[in-house]
């Protein structure tokens, strides 16, 4: 049969397209075959930087490749986050993210220079975590209720460093609850602003309490309140801010992985796949107990679910803690 000149390009483009699957699908079929890279948005020493370098070792363990992280922290998250979005979509370049990045700086921003939810495909959910509510050692402080007081006995003369968008919404939120007012001072994550906590440069600050553990274990900061629902389990005489006076507050941090949105769809099955086996050994969930975060397993469509939530939930909080958007 004869075919007209449009059925032959239509033939023509069918067997190219074959031709780019048939060349294609082998590199997804044999993916990971070189080195992936773990992007995260902030320095070391945070939570985030923490599971990203749990998640690394056991990705090299079952998949034979490299895995490295890299942090890109400052900028809001920015720098990270479009790091991910403007790489190759080929899962070599992944977000280990925080909500900051992915959720908060929603309700932060009137103008992102990305889209955490069109221009980031989700993978699986990790952690989840308590913040802690620190001073010095040497501070006045040693109640949440002496704090308070000291805040609403002079206000504005309290700081109080914030290392993302998030811990910035948790201690506004705490100071609309508690009617006070203190000075915000940005960082560029929660480990420089927990150090100048430490060395009195700043009053207090909000951060997970992975990050607090290591100073809070070397007598560098004091421990006032935590931000879950119960007691931390390794800090049974720690009380929530529930429990001091803050009824209904509960603010927590959670980990995710996240691939640039045009990665291949078998790319990123891949990679669920990988997390959620690295989530269901026993292995991890003693890692987050170390620093008392808990396993937060959930697939992609999950992640995705929990992502938009999670915006509504902290535009909420801003807006209850009166931040004006960005």
């Amino acid at each position: 049969m004869l075919m007209t000149r449009p059925g032959r390009l239509l033939a023509a483009a069918l067997c190219l397209a074959a031709l780019s699957l048939s060349v294609a699908a082998p590199a997804r079929a044999d993916y990971p075959n070189r080195p992936i890279r773990l992007v995260v948005s902030f320095p070391p020493g945070s939570g985030t930087d923490s599971t990203a370098r749990y998640v690394a070792r056991k990705l090299e363990e079952k998949t034979g490749q490299s895995v490295v992280v890299e942090n890109r922290p400052g900028g809001n998250s920015f720098i990270a986050v479009q790091t991910v979005t403007r790489a190759e979509p080929d899962g070599y370049t992944l977000l280990l993210a925080s909500n900051s990045p992915v959720a908060t700086n929603v309700a932060m921003f009137r103008q992102l220079p990305y889209d955490p939810v069109v221009e980031l495909a989700p993978i699986a959910r990790l952690g989840v975590g308590a913040m802690a509510l620190v001073v010095n050692p040497a501070s006045p402080f040693h109640t949440v209720a002496e704090l308070v007081a000291h805040a609403r006995q002079q206000p504005g003369k309290l700081n109080y460093g914030a290392g993302s968008a998030s811990y910035q919404i948790a201690t506004e939120l705490f100071l609309t609850q508690g009617q006070i007012k203190a000075n915000h001072v940005p960082y560029k994550g929660a480990a420089p602003a927990l150090t100048d906590v430490a060395a009195g440069q700043v009053d207090f600050a909000f951060a997970d309490y992975g990050a607090v553990l290591p100073l809070l274990q070397a007598g560098k900061l004091r421990l006032l309140a935590v931000t879950s629902e119960k007691r931390l389990a390794t800090q049974p005489n720690t009380p929530t801010l529930q429990e001091s006076g803050f009824p209904g507050y509960f603010m927590v941090n959670w980990t995710a992985a996240f691939a640039p949105a045009k990665t291949p769809r078998p790319v990123v099955e891949k990679l669920e796949k990988l997390l959620l086996e690295i989530n269901a050994a026993p292995e991890t969930a003693e890692f987050f107990a170390r620093t008392n975060w808990d396993v937060f397993t959930g697939n992609a469509a999950e992640l995705r679910r929990f992502q938009l939530a999670e915006i509504r939930k902290w535009s909420d909080a801003a807006t209850r803690a009166g931040i004006p958007k960005q």
